[in-house]
């Protein structure tokens, strides 16, 4: 059970990153990170073909060597915050909405901007 569990996991993680390199507001690192970790657990293969893979593996290293997130990641996600934010602004979201998403947003944006680059 445990082994199916962690490569449903892995995939199903895997395909939201996928997802999240075509749609701008959901991220595709921290999802490829989970994808590693649950390969780590059912398949050192698949674990080892994600982190060597060329388009991949080069966030999944470097986070798991040097908490690290690259600059043009870190731009990238930014600019996405601050989108979230004026398209809500836009469509009219509510006060509380806007404090909700501002709250979430500063969390967010102080922690991928105070790790290393």
């Amino acid at each position: 059970m445990g082994r199916v569990f962690f490569l449903a996991l892995g995939w199903s993680a895997l395909a939201l990153g996928l997802i999240g390199i075509a749609l701008p507001g959901l991220p595709t690192t921290p999802f490829l990170l989970v994808a590693a970790f649950g390969f780590g657990k059912a398949s050192p293969g698949l674990r080892n073909w994600l982190v060597h893979h060329p388009r991949f593996g080069p966030p999944i290293r470097d986070w798991e060597e040097r908490g690290a997130i690259s600059r043009r990641t870190k731009t990238k996600s930014v600019i996405a915050m601050v989108a979230v934010v004026v398209i809500s602004l836009v469509l009219g979201a509510p006060p509380w909405v806007l404090w909700v998403q501002g709250v979430g947003i500063a969390i967010g944006a102080a922690f991928v901007l105070t790790r290393p680059s």
